[in-house]
Formats: structure tokens, C-alpha cells, sequence
């Protein structure tokens, strides 16, 4: 695993000489494109400030069609001018990808500032959510990490050595229907926060000093004026940016990249097709038992149940013994039960949350092997949808960028699913801009990445694939690759 994300670092990332190959290095297909040349000369109409009154008003709406026929038909912007003497760099999204490309570009000596969305932190999909006044904790999205890289494994040294992270010791297994447990002997340990895996990415961006932070911040609209990116929250300008990194996925990412100006990223994030996955938290008084009577597990992966496909005992596994209180567990559906009862996860009716949080449970009883209607009454219950939980496909590289556009995509779904796909793919995004704003801007061409790259499907379970998870093989998973439920 590690040589192959190695490789394909050095062969996207390293600017290409100017040669004339006998097989060109990137593999372009005919894309005419319109271009809007930017540069410090350019100016709006009647006034000096980019504002939508320069713009077009768009006949279109923001359907999935309509935002598809923006992308396609928008003009591609090509700044010509240089950049500044102190480059600074917008990046949104603040999940791993992001902060590891934030993180990168200050060991590079490259400004930049980070927009997120998170009211109670960064993170993304390292979602923790602390519920008081019972201090129950529970990690609602990324359950764990491992480590087959060698870049990723010296941030994961440094991250043991400052406390921010364990090692996941509890027994990790599989969980079929009348609860029968095998357990998944690991070849790699596996990692998690200390306090959660929020906690973690709150830590890494603490002591910064040429990174900052902007949140909760939904960065509504990108334009190219005076030679630079101008970003906006609802008209409320966010600042000026050299470039700008696309950090995040989904219909947000999409809308935002419909009228940007980037078509050939826009396209990109556009073939991009994700799963949608329900979460239940559920706090019990007491450890859930299998049908004997023994508790043998901390986490699961569930087989056979349309409703569950994974469960966790967050409160063993981040306390172990030294918990008193309620257990605190996370169950995830299988992909297929997320697509069958997805609603708007923003306004989740209540009759949908009821229903999804008795149907769960109902797979839970049974997955346990406990007699209908015997499984404890749980003290708290809250339901979750991801409604772009994980990829189903990929394109197989560590990150997208366009040199004309000067604009990048970095994301775990560029490689896979995983934290460490995640921190890989900002890091390696960083290092291409760093190098492009060192030497690139005079030819960008050599600087393209990944704007014509084919996307190829990913299978595997349904909260992702793990690295060094072994089953048996009556239970055998798909985990070649190394990608999990972070996102």
C-alpha cells in the first residue's frame, strides 16, 4: 500500500519538463473549453468590487440538471498576471484533507486560511458529539484509522508522542445474525483519538502561524477579479486568495464549482458519486450482551442485517475501564438501507428518524441474538444521515489541480476512504501548489493534475475498506486498498 501511494505521488506531482515525449505523461482528451483571461488590468463593470451585479443573471436553477448544465457550458478562467510576494492560499473545508494541506503548505512557507462549516469544531466527518449534562461521548462518523504509509506514519508518531492519539486495543470483529462473533486479528494497530477523533483535528491547527481558521463559514461563491480569487459567505466577502483548494464533496462542493469558472474541476468533482449511510447513537445503562450473556466486543462489523452494518461501544473504547457511566454506542446501516430511506438531511422528518432508529435497533436485537423485544431500552437515542457518507468510485490519485485556474481538489475520495487517504491527499496537494508558486506560474501546463482522469469503482464494505484486517475465511472482506468511514 505504501509504495503504491508513494508512486503515485512522484509520478502525478513532480513538475514535468518541458519535452516533447514520444507518450505524452498525462493522458488529455480534445476539451474545448471558453476562456476568461484574468489578470490585474481586468476590471468588473462600473465598479471595483466583485459583486453578483457584474454577472449575467443565470437562467438556471439549482436542480441537479441545472447545476450540471452550468458546469458544462461555464467559461474557463486562466489568470495571466503574477502571483504575490506573499502568496496566501483559501482552502474550504476543514476536515483532514484540508488542515493536513493548511499544515503542509506552512512547512512550505505558504499562508493560508481555512473555511469550515463545523459549529462545534473542525474536523469534517471526524465527527464527536458530546452530549451533557450526562457527558456522553460518541464518535457519530470516523471509527478508527491505521497507518501503511511511511509519510502518514511519521504524522501518526509525531500525533502518539503529543498525546492527541491511542492505539485501539479493544477486540474488533465480525457479527452475524444470533450472535455469532468471530474475531478479526490485525496485522496493523489501529488508531484512534484520545477523546475522540474531533478533539484530534481541533489539535493539529492549535499552534499554527501562518494558518488561519474561519468558521462556521459556508463559502458561497468563488470569482476571478484582478488577477485573484475573490471568495464570499451570502455576499459578505471572505477575502483574496492566489489559489484556492477545494477541500470538501458533495451537492455544497458542486453548487459552488457550477458558476466558478473551473469546468474541467467542476467535471471532476461532478463524476464523483457517494453512498448515504444512517447513524444511530444510542446510550444504554448497561454493556450489550451477545446471546450468552458475554461481552466479547468493542466494535463489529455487522453481516446479514439490511438496517446494521457496523456497531461500537465508544464508551469502552476511548475509557475502557475506567468508565462509570451509560455506554455509548454508534451503529451504521448498510449503503443500501441509507439510498432506500434517504430524506433531506438537513429537516429529517420525525416520522423518518423514528422509524430508521426502531429498525436499527431491531437489527441490532437480532444481530446480538437476543430474543425479540429483550434488547435494553436505551437512555438516549439520536439518528444521523450521511447524506454523501463514502465514494463509490475513484479516480486513483493523490489530488486534483488546474495551473490556469489556480485551483486545486484534495479529499480521501481521490484515493479511496480513509484518514490516511485524507492526510495524503492534502499533503500531497500542497506540496504541487508550493512547488507551482516557486517555479510554475511562468509555465503552467506542466503543473496540470488529474483534470482528464478516469474514475474507476471502489467495492468493499459498506462503511469502507481497512488495511490489515484479516477475517477468516468464512468472513472474508475486501481490504486491499485501505479505506474506512471518514468521511
Amino acid at each position: 500500500m505504501a509504495g503504491f501511494l508513494l508512486s503515485l505521488s512522484s509520478s502525478f506531482l513532480r513538475p514535468l519538463n518541458p519535452q516533447k515525449p514520444s507518450k505524452p505523461a498525462f493522458s488529455h482528451k480534445p476539451h474545448k473549453v471558453l476562456t476568461i483571461t484574468c489578470n490585474s488590468q481586468s476590471k468588473p463593470t462600473k465598479t471595483q468590487r466583485p459583486t453578483s451585479k457584474n454577472r449575467k443573471r443565470s437562467p438556471y436553477g439549482t436542480s441537479r440538471r441545472s447545476i450540471l448544465k452550468k458546469t458544462l457550458t461555464q467559461e474557463q478562467v486562466r489568470f495571466t498576471s503574477s502571483v504575490s510576494d506573499d502568496p496566501h492560499v483559501g482552502i474550504i473545508g476543514g476536515g483532514m484533507a484540508g488542515l493536513l494541506c493548511a499544515l503542509s503548505l506552512e512547512k512550505r512557507g505558504v499562508r493560508s486560511t481555512v473555511f469550515d462549516t463545523g459549529m462545534h469544531g473542525l474536523g469534517g466527518r471526524m465527527g464527536t458529539r458530546v452530549i451533557d449534562p450526562q457527558q456522553l461521548v460518541f464518535d457519530h462518523a470516523a471509527q478508527f484509522f491505521t497507518v501503511s504509509d511511511s509519510k502518514f506514519a511519521k504524522l501518526v508518531d509525531g500525533w502518539l508522542e503529543k498525546g492527541l492519539i491511542q492505539q485501539w486495543k479493544g477486540v474488533v470483529g465480525v457479527l452475524e445474525m444470533g450472535g455469532q462473533f468471530t474475531q478479526l486479528p490485525s496485522s496493523l494497530p489501529r488508531f484512534i483519538g484520545v477523546d475522540g477523533m474531533r478533539p484530534l483535528a481541533d489539535s493539529l491547527i492549535s499552534q499554527t502561524s501562518l494558518v488561519d481558521v474561519v468558521r462556521p463559514c459556508w463559502i458561497s461563491k468563488l470569482e476571478p477579479f484582478n488577477g485573484m480569487w475573490h471568495l464570499s459567505e451570502n455576499g459578505k466577502p471572505r477575502g483574496q486568495f492566489d489559489v484556492i483548494v477545494i477541500a470538501h464533496n458533495g451537492k455544497c462542493a458542486n453548487r459552488l464549482l457550477a458558476s466558478s469558472g473551473l469546468p474541467l474541476v467542476a467535471r471532476q468533482m461532478k463524476r464523483l458519486e457517494l453512498s448515504s449511510i444512517w447513524a444511530l447513537l444510542a446510550a444504554f445503562e448497561d454493556p450489550l450482551p451477545l446471546r450468552d450473556g458475554a461481552v466479547t466486543f468493542e466494535g463489529a462489523f455487522v453481516k446479514g442485517f439490511d438496517s446494521v452494518s457496523w456497531m461500537a461501544n465508544n464508551t469502552m473504547k476511548l475509557l475502557g475501564s475506567r468508565s462509570n457511566g451509560a455506554h455509548c454506542w454508534t451503529f451504521f446501516s448498510t449503503a443500501a438501507y441509507g439510498k432506500r430511506n434517504k430524506v433531506p438531511q438537513e429537516n429529517i422528518p420525525t416520522a423518518t428518524a423514528e422509524k430508521v432508529k426502531a429498525s436499527m435497533l431491531q437489527g441490532v436485537e437480532a444481530a446480538l441474538g437476543l430474543s425479540k423485544g429483550s434488547l435494553p431500552k436505551p437512555v438516549y437515542t439520536r439518528v444521523q444521515l450521511w447524506g454523501a457518507a463514502l465514494p463509490t468510485n475513484t479516480p486513483g490519485i493523490p489530488c486534483i489541480f488546474d495551473p490556469h485556474g489556480r485551483a486545486g481538489i484534495c479529499g480521501d475520495w481521490l484515493l479511496g476512504s480513509n484518514l490516511e487517504s485524507a492526510a495524503l491527499s492534502g499533503m500531497a496537494l500542497a506540496d504541487h501548489i508550493a512547488d507551482y508558486l516557486q517555479t510554475g506560474v511562468a509555465s503552467p501546463d506542466n503543473f496540470a493534475v488529474g483534470l482528464e482522469k478516469e474514475f474507476q469503482p471502489i467495492s468493499g464494505h459498506d462503511i469502507g475498506q481497512f488495511p490489515g484486517l484479516e477475517s477468516s475465511p468464512q468472513h472474508t472482506l475486501i481490504l486491499e486498498k485501505g479505506y474506512q468511514l471518514v468521511t
